[in-house]
């Protein structure tokens, strides 16, 4: 399963209460007050990790809540303050808060998944006993598909129901970190309260609740380059081709059915990173054919590749697939439209593209464009060494 955007809810933990403890010994049956302060409830941390790929591990506890810390105790001794939960995400991860949700007023269609909170090793564990469960209200079991499509409405879909998404955080380096939620402090013990003129306290203050909140988190794949294309265009084959990378390749359309990044390794230790996306179709902009899933990749891109069926052979005019492209792409985000551009005209190793080149070629004029055949190889080094020379603006 891949999954690239997902709604979680945060919870730190919670400080621990101070103790209202009296010292009580063998020669000293009436001490005084030796309550100690609760312990610190644990921050949730969100960390980039290279080994993460992409934020499946949300979507089926999207819950994720820190331990709270330990109480006071007599003594003076302090409660224990609870670890962080670190939670790990991808490079290229955006975190946006929901700044219309309220844990007064929850959202009656949000779904309620299991507590998910961390022990002291870090690791989850199931937690059915949480004081706040009643934060989400529990569908129907026939609604699970719902709940979950609930989960992973796309950024644009949120904005356009109203929801109020305030960025926080854009990770685009591993080892980044951010921290998503603090822990609330621990309570006074009654030792604090004691005075001259009260000498036997029993005033201790509760820990601070810890914060939570509604976050939305997207993945925004990051490459030097985008494959942009309609599907079967043949984008998977090109980057098997150019990289190390193994993308699955089929004779159907849609093979290719989310996002992967190939590394094109050249000498002096230098390398460009290229996203295929799934395949395009026209409406993409407005979410036709899971749009918003995919154009979201190629955001980050500084070139745009448009790879093109030259030879015509899903029945289509090579000239109106780029123009369509285009005009998606530009929909989407104007500022995306303005980016550099090259075409990668495919499939030239059948008989039909050779004249549809040259139509191609009256059309666009002015545009770059590179002929190749994925399948044959041919073109393939004149692909890499344009990239080089984009990327790192040398040949």
């Amino acid at each position: 399963m891949f999954v690239d955007n997902i709604r979680i809810h945060a919870h730190a933990g919670n400080g621990g209460d101070g103790s209202a403890h009296f010292y009580r010994g063998k020669f000293n049956p009436n001490g005084g007050p030796d309550g100690g302060d609760g312990g610190k409830g644990g921050d949730i941390i969100v960390r980039v990790d290279s080994n993460t790929s992409n934020l499946k591990a949300f979507f089926f506890n999207p819950k994720v809540k820190a331990q709270h810390g330990g109480n006071g105790t007599g003594r003076q001794c302090f409660g224990k303050s609870a670890p962080d939960l670190i939670i790990t995400v991808p490079p290229g991860t955006l975190i946006y808060h929901d700044t219309s949700w309220s844990a007064e007023a929850p959202n009656p269609t949000d779904p309620a998944p299991l507590d998910f909170v961390a022990p002291e090793g870090g690791d989850y564990v199931f937690d059915n006993e949480a004081e706040d469960e009643d934060i989400f209200e529990p569908g129907s079991a026939g609604d699970a598909a719902a709940e979950a499509a609930s989960r992973k409405r796309t950024l644009k879909q949120r904005l356009d129901e109203g929801v109020e998404l305030e960025l926080v955080a854009d990770l685009t380096e591993v080892g980044e970190q951010f921290t998503l939620r603090k822990g609330g402090k621990g309570g006074l013990g009654n030792v604090h309260f004691k005075s001259a003129t009260h000498r036997a306290p029993t005033e201790f203050t509760p820990g601070i609740k810890g914060e939570e909140g509604m976050f939305y988190f997207e993945l925004r794949q990051i490459a030097d380059a985008g494959l942009v294309g309609f599907p079967n265009a043949g984008k998977s084959s090109l980057l098997g081709k150019l990289s190390a990378a193994k993308p699955k390749v089929a004779p159907y359309r849609f093979t290719t059915l989310h996002p992967m990044v190939g590394v094109i390794e050249y000498e002096g230790y230098k390398r460009v990173t290229v996203a295929d996306i799934p395949g395009l179709i026209e409406g993409a902009h407005e979410n036709v054919g899971l749009g918003f899933e995919f154009l979201r990749h190629i955001l980050r891109c500084h070139l745009l590749l448009f790879v093109v069926d030259m030879a015509g052979t899903e029945v289509r005019d090579p000239c109106e697939d780029v123009a369509t492209l285009r005009q998606e792409i530009s929909l989407y985000d104007p500022i995306l439209a303005k980016r550099p551009w090259l075409v990668i005209a495919n499939k030239m190793d059948l008989p039909e593209a050779a004249e549809n080149l040259k139509n191609f070629k009256q059309r666009f004029p002015k545009v770059k464009i590179l002929p190749i055949s994925a399948e044959t190889g041919e073109g393939i080094e004149a692909v890499r060494k344009e990239l080089f020379k984009r990327v790192h603006g040398k040949a």
